[in-house]
């Protein structure tokens, strides 16, 4: 997680581009600073989400924490309310033929970027719990839209449809 200083070395790092409680953002740190001890840092995180399981800025640093983590289950569980969420906050379509031209027009705003990193790494934790035809669809719906391959969807999307290919 990446922190900010203030302008006085002295003080704490805060999380300026979080609107959220000083609590939050401390135990945001906290979570941080004890990487390496998993228990603890996930403890951390479960007590954001029990103060500020609302806010999308916790939801995101949530989800990511267990992508990275490996824990696929509360990752895919915690990207599906980022994706639900930002669905509702915007009011896209469910249907994706309606809302696949929305993203690939919007895809530059903060919001959407949320939601495509999103539904990219859920494509991508499913991969890892081996729903591959789920995973397959969601990283093949990013890539038709991710033409700069951002989102990593196309990798994913590559490896799933062509797992006999040697690297070079």
């Amino acid at each position: 997680m990446k922190t900010c200083l203030n302008s006085q070395s002295t003080r704490e790092p805060t999380l300026s581009w979080y609107d959220l409680p000083d609590e939050v953002k401390k135990l945001l740190i906290a979570a941080a600073n004890t990487w390496e001890d998993t228990a603890k840092s996930q403890d951390y995180i479960h007590q954001v989400l029990a103060i500020a399981h609302q806010s999308l800025d916790v939801l995101v640093a949530a989800y990511r924490y267990f992508f990275y983590k490996h824990n696929d289950t509360a990752a895919l569980k915690i990207a599906t309310q980022v994706i639900e969420q930002i669905s509702q906050l915007e009011g896209l379509p469910e249907d994706w033929d309606l809302l696949a031209p929305i993203l690939s027009r919007r895809k530059e705003e903060p919001n959407i970027r949320l939601y495509l990193n999103a539904y990219a790494a859920s494509g991508l934790v499913l991969a890892r719990l081996g729903e591959i035809e789920k995973a397959t669809v969601m990283t093949a719906r990013i890539s038709e839209i991710d033409h700069k391959r951002e989102f990593g969807a196309a990798t994913v999307l590559h490896i799933l449809t062509h797992p006999d290919d040697e690297e070079d």
